[in-house]
């Protein structure tokens, strides 16, 4: 690996080919080693980001399925992992396909190696597939926190190796490899916003509408309670905002000024997002809720994704203000449309990731992508490239109609098949997803302390219902 001048790299591109003999000349003189250690590090941190997301769900939710949430988060990196090798970094960077999908040239990581990649010319097909594989496993897990509080263990699984091929693989393919119908058309989208933030923000929505409500909600008041630990959201947040450095920042595909500029949009975007709504917040409490910054501070980095590799720092200051506002209102259109998104997922990931799909087209700037010394673009609006609009709304809107439509169907037809009904027991339900699904708990004593519907006082004692799995709980607990 060269750590000055690469040498051009001269074998066969265009088709699936290893790029090189390891065993007869120096694969590693072709690319540069700051690249390999900058793209390799932001590999990492966007892992970093999935147990992030099962945290910040964990927090919000219900104590009595909070570790089930974690769960499903790091069964996403495993399973997503697995579908990744096995046919889904093909299905998406493989060197030739369709407009819609790529083909199994590449199956099983087969001539995965030298050949520069899809993404860059700087960076080969082997780092690629690792950099790409993480944004593969933090989509599903985004997704699969619509089945908080009611959702099966194993369907979930399932879902998760069907959705990535059938959903995340196409919508990735047509977003970011040269041959996808939105690349071609023009659509810019640097680090995910329709393959990662509206694919799983419209399987959110899906989820939760296939799924059905929760016990007890109510399409007024929804299901009202309290995140059961906010320092599991702060940890979340902290996760994820870290994790976002490798995530836009990465999609530079090497270590240069391009790369420098995204982290600034990124870092700019969540503190605007998170100072916005708690402003809104504290205008109908008068509290300045934890909560609230840290859903403002993903609603910026959600806005910023598609255009943090295109737009200049000062417009970074209107992604958060505005992604911050219309995520914020967008967590009362459940109640309009009648589905129960526990999470609020499709108002923080769907909206978001349009809203930041079309900011994009009015602030892309043709200056900002040239940092890296060889991309050139149209621009948006600022560069009066008035078109760039329209192929920003189509992108998004064929992202979160195919991502609806397709996660409705899956999950139809998977619950017709025996064993993999959708929907947990009432009596499940009722006792969490922790003890029904996992029989573990985030916290067994306050978990048993929380159960106490139908209680029998007796004396200085609380007996506790037959679900519990202690006997007696002191009063003092409850």
């Amino acid at each position: 690996m060269s750590s000055g001048p690469v040498k051009e790299y001269t074998g066969i591109a265009g088709v699936a080919d290893q790029g090189g003999d390891p065993m007869g000349e120096d694969v590693n003189e072709y690319y540069s080693a700051g690249d390999f250690a900058w793209i390799m590090t932001c590999s990492a941190l966007v892992l970093l980001m999935v147990p992030g997301v099962g945290f910040f769900y964990s927090g919000l939710a219900r104590r009595k399925s909070a570790l089930a949430l974690i769960w499903l988060a790091l069964i996403s990196i495993a399973v997503a992992g697995f579908q990744w090798f096995f046919w889904g970094y093909s299905l998406t960077f493989s060197h030739t396909g369709s407009a819609y999908i790529g083909d199994l040239s590449n199956f099983g990581l087969m001539k995965v190696l030298v050949q520069p990649s899809v993404g860059s010319s700087k960076i080969p097909d082997i780092l690629f597939c690792l950099y790409q594989g993480m944004f593969a496993a933090i989509t599903p897990a985004l997704a699969i926190g619509a089945a908080a509080d009611r959702g099966r263990m194993l369907p979930c699984i399932v879902f998760i190796f069907i959705w990535a091929t059938i959903v995340y693989d196409p919508i990735a393919y047509w977003t970011w490899n040269a041959n996808g119908w939105s690349a071609k058309m023009g659509g810019l989208d640097f680090a995910g916003g329709t393959p990662v933030h509206i694919s799983s923000g419209a399987a959110a929505l899906a989820y939760s509408l296939m799924l059905g409500k929760r016990t007890g909600y109510s399409k007024v008041n929804g299901l009202p309670y309290r995140p059961h630990n906010v320092t599991h959201v702060v940890l979340g947040t902290v996760f994820l905002w870290v994790g976002w450095f490798g995530f836009n920042g990465g999609s530079a595909l090497g270590s240069n000024m391009r790369a420098v500029m995204a982290c600034v949009v990124t870092h700019i975007a969540a503190c605007v997002g998170g100072l916005t709504w708690c402003l809104l917040d504290y205008r109908l409490e008068r509290k300045w809720s934890t909560v609230g910054f840290c859903s403002g501070a993903i609603a910026g980095l959600v806005a910023i994704t598609p255009g943090s590799g295109f737009v200049p720092p000062w417009s970074a200051f209107i992604f958060g203000v505005v992604g911050g506002i219309v995520c914020n209102f967008a967590t009362k259109l459940k109640f309009l449309i009648g589905i129960d998104d526990a999470l609020d997922i499709f108002a923080e990931h769907g909206v978001g990731g349009i809203v930041g799909n079309i900011l994009t087209a009015f602030f892309a700037s043709d200056y900002i992508t040239r940092l890296d010394g060889f991309t050139e673009i149209s621009g948006g609006w600022v560069n009066h490239n008035w078109v760039q609009l329209g192929y920003q709304i189509a992108d998004s809107v064929a992202g979160f109609a195919y991502s609806f439509v397709m996660t409705c169907v899956i999950l139809f037809l998977m619950n017709l098949i025996p064993g993999l009904s959708l929907r947990v027991s009432a009596e499940e339900e009722d006792t969490g997803l922790d003890d029904g699904e996992l029989g573990e708990f985030a916290y067994d004593y306050v978990e048993i302390a929380r159960h106490v519907e139908g209680a029998v006082t007796t004396g200085s004692s609380v007996r506790s219902p037959p679900h519990s799995i202690n006997g007696v709980v002191p009063e003092k607990a409850v």
